[in-house]
């Protein structure tokens, strides 16, 4: 499933992060490996200071797995459904392990780079002031 995370940059993790996606060590030991470089790859930095990204997730539990690794960085504020569930191949039973490779993916990352501004410039604008 899709979930669309909001999230708020914990007071002085920007540079522990900023060194574990250059590092790509970002959710080492995790199972679902390289996929937090690549939500930071794709997130988004909004106005009111809150980050925004769209997480793969096929835990019952949604970000079960991923949690622990985020809550190192982030308050999590919201973790929602970025679309309908019945619409999910994955949920629904038709075709496990869809979201893998889904084309829902590519439609929201299009829809979210007009929400504010690369997350990882702003990360990275942070880390030459410390």
């Amino acid at each position: 499933m899709r979930y669309l995370v909001t999230a708020r940059l914990k007071p002085g993790q920007g540079k522990p992060l900023a060194e574990a996606i250059q590092s790509r060590s970002l959710g080492h030991g995790s199972v679902a490996g390289d996929e937090y470089v690549r939500n930071m790859e794709f997130a988004r930095a909004l106005d009111d200071q809150s980050i925004k990204w769209i997480e793969t997730c096929f835990c019952l539990i949604p970000l079960a797995e991923e949690r622990p690794y985020w809550e190192t960085y982030f308050k999590l504020v919201k973790v929602q459904d970025a679309h309908s569930r019945n619409r999910c191949l994955d949920l629904n039973g038709t075709r496990p392990w869809a979201c893998a490779n889904c084309d829902c993916t590519a439609h929201l990352e299009q829809r979210a780079n007009s929400w504010g501004k690369s997350f990882l410039q702003t990360l990275s604008a942070v880390k030459r002031t410390l």
